[in-house]
């Protein structure tokens, strides 16, 4: 007799281990944020050259989407985050054994390199084992899992400074990821055939509405894709939500503490951002599922996301004017759960466009999103007021960004096949052209900050010998964020 509820529900253990990589993945790349004061003080760093060190994380993170998206599209989950999460883990611990900026540097670009194949790798994943009407809140659950990670760390990586100093608590979690490894090649396969546990019933449930791929993917896929219009706006939005949201996971925490100096649990305040999205995950991966469970697979992306960048919009508009810890906490919450409503819905897309290429189109959507990472982190302390310290400016700018982002969704269209009847060698020209101006803007955003480093490195050289001539002094622990010393130790 057939029993449909004996059906196996082993996908939801795929999804229950990738949660768990994605708390991992936030893990080691928010623990940073927790020691960045210890590593500015023992490698004498300045504030804009930490802002370096946190921007080319997202620099090698942006820049190594494409080719780890068309790996795990090729080779599949299972080798792909195999070797990422080991690559990554391993690039954590030599964080704690550097000694020098360029080392530091180094080490943090290839960490971005690395964990670059993550989500991408998820993706196809969540496609060779979730039917669509699964996927966004699959994609809300892991998503959560990044943000619950970045929020342990607030409290957990602190601990382990106090412990182990900020050395040994980058060595601690390397070791997590390396487990995390052992765990994910005992257990999965990237074909569900193959699992032992699976049952014919939940076969069928997985292929029953299986997207087909449609337009000339097979032939050029990353031209096709990259250079329509669905793929630019999805690359547009997504940029607006990474430029607001990396600001948590780098700066938040000692711009608090420097902001409200006065409250020594201002900077444990920056978890509650976190716990929120965390939240949003789940509501916007529900909302998704709901709506298209209904019949509204459009909507089900267009909605979720608009309302999730229109939280965002007002939030940063009301954190820019408050000089309140608690309103500015609530403020930012608001906005952090909006723009990561934006994630599920965002990723969704991707599944449908994509088919068996999610992990290329996602990643093509992520790349363009961490380069606006890279930019916020490295803006951010470039639009304090050199007075107060206070990151209006900043906040006034994302708000614009998702702004913009609202009127992207209105044209975003996860039922448009991705067709088009020019020449595959013209298309793969614009492609190539795309790549340029993308890694141009992300080195130029770069190089500006090297300039403006320098130039103030040659004003506080200037005012350092002045002081020194009329017997004044000026030490770094008085200087706001946005004008500290500027010196190094190579």
């Amino acid at each position: 007799m057939h029993h449909p509820q004996k059906r196996s529900r082993i996908r939801i253990w795929v999804v229950t281990i990738l949660f768990f990589c994605s708390v991992n993945t936030y893990l080691d790349r928010a623990c940073i944020a927790s020691a960045v004061d210890a590593i500015r003080n023992d490698l004498q760093l300045s504030a804009e050259a930490m802002g370096l060190v946190l921007g080319v994380f997202a620099l090698g993170y942006a820049l190594f989407q494409v080719p780890s998206g068309w790996f795990a599209d090729r080779y599949g989950a299972k080798k792909t985050l195999a070797f990422v999460v080991t690559a990554w883990s391993a690039l954590t611990a030599l964080t704690g054994l550097v000694w020098r900026f360029w080392e530091l540097i180094v080490v943090r670009f290839l960490f971005g390199a690395s964990e670059a194949g993550a989500f991408p790798g998820i993706a196809q994943a969540y496609y060779r084992w979730l039917p669509p009407g699964e996927r966004g809140l699959a994609h809300g659950v892991t998503f959560s899992g990044s943000r619950l990670g970045a929020a342990v760390s607030l409290f957990l990586m602190p601990w382990l400074i106090a412990q182990l100093g900020w050395r040994g608590m980058f060595l601690v979690n390397g070791l997590v990821g390396l487990l995390w490894v052992a765990w994910w090649l005992w257990t999965y396969r990237d074909d569900p055939h193959d699992h032992p546990r699976v049952t014919a019933e939940e076969l069928r449930h997985i292929k029953a509405s299986e997207v087909k791929t449609t337009g000339p993917v097979e032939t050029a896929p990353l031209a096709v894709l990259i250079t329509s219009r669905n793929m630019f706006l999805a690359m547009i939005q997504y940029f607006a939500s990474n430029v607001t949201f990396f600001v948590t996971l780098t700066w938040l925490p000692s711009y608090l503490k420097r902001q409200w100096s006065d409250d020594p649990s201002a900077i444990y305040w920056s978890a509650v951002p976190l716990l929120c999205a965390t939240a949003a995950n789940w509501v916007a991966g529900g909302m998704v599922t709901r709506l298209h469970a209904l019949g509204f697979p459009v909507a089900s992306r267009r909605i979720t996301a608009m309302i999730g960048f229109g939280l965002g919009t007002v939030g940063l508009l009301f954190a820019a004017q408050t000089e309140s810890l608690i309103w500015f906490i609530v403020f930012f919450s608001i906005t952090t759960f909006g723009v990561d409503m934006t994630l599920s819905p965002s990723w969704a897309f991707c599944n449908d466009l994509g088919g068996k290429h999610s992990g290329t189109i996602s990643a093509a959507m992520n790349m363009v999103g961490n380069i606006g990472a890279a930019f916020g982190a490295i803006v951010f302390p470039i639009l304090q007021d050199a007075t107060t310290g206070r990151a209006e400016m900043f906040f006034l700018m994302a708000a614009a960004l998702n702004a913009v982002a609202i009127v992207c969704w209105l044209f975003m269209n996860p039922k448009r096949p991705l067709t088009s009847t020019v020449a595959t060698k013209i298309l793969w020209r614009r492609f190539v052209v795309l790549m340029v101006v993308l890694i141009t803007l992300a080195a130029g955003v770069i190089g500006l900050q090297v300039y403006i480093s320098t130039q103030r490195h040659g004003a506080d050289n200037k005012q350092e010998k002045t002081s020194v001539n009329t017997g004044q002094s000026d030490t770094k622990e008085n200087l706001m964020p946005g004008t500290t010393d500027l010196r190094t130790t190579d």
